[in-house]
Parts: C-alpha cells; structure tokens; sequence
C-alpha cells in the first residue's frame, strides 16, 4: 500500500495547481460524502458482526480486535496524519461501532425479530 493515496493525490491534483479555495472546499465535500458512505457500510458490518457475537454468546466489546484493528490502520498510513491522529480517529470509529452493535442486538432482541442468518455452504 505503500504510497497508494499519496500517488492518488499526486495524481489527481499535480494537473491542477491553481485551484482556488472553494475548489478545494468542494473537494473535501466529495470526500466527506465518500467518508459517510464508508462510515455506514462498516457501521453495516458491526451490526452483522453484533449479531453473529449474539449467536455465539460473545462481548460486543473485544479489547484484542480494537487493538489489531488500531494496529493495522496505524501501520498502513502513508500520512500526513501522523499515527497518533489515526489512533484518534480510529478509536472514536470504534466506540460508534460498538454502540451501533449494542443498541441494534439489543434491540432486536428485545423486539423479538433477530434476524436469522444463512449458514453459508462448506467448500
């Protein structure tokens, strides 16, 4: 991965040195709107994952996951946020991930309509 989104920026914007301030404020809207799409479809896959932990009879909160995920994030970055900014974000990621998972395995359990999931087939 190593210079992957640096490359991207390079390329994307050495074509274009002028731009001006609402420019790059448009800019950064595509990408908060990016961002939020991400958010959501991993906030998607901690609801499943809250499920399957449900079945399996195990903690939303696991200590050891959060820190291979920090862990991973923080390795993977090019910059230029520093590693400690990472762990910020990521942490905070995190707790929105796990409370997601708590209040929608609660509440569907609560309600009564946990979903059942498929069992997928054996190679």
């Amino acid at each position: 991965m190593s210079g992957g989104v640096t490359q991207i920026f390079t390329d994307r914007y050495s074509l274009r040195p002028n731009l001006n301030i609402e420019d790059w404020r448009d800019e950064i809207d595509r990408l908060d709107e990016q961002l939020v799409k991400l958010l959501n479809a991993r906030s998607q896959c901690a609801i499943e994952l809250g499920r399957i932990k449900r079945e399996l009879g195990l903690a939303i909160y696991s200590p050891d996951r959060e820190r291979e995920v920090i862990a991973h994030v923080t390795g993977m970055n090019p910059g230029p946020l520093d590693k400690t900014a990472i762990r910020r974000l990521f942490e905070r990621i995190i707790d929105e991930s796990r409370r997601i998972e708590r209040v929608t395995v609660e509440k569907e359990t609560r309600d009564g309509n946990s979903p059942k999931r498929k069992k997928r087939p054996k190679d």
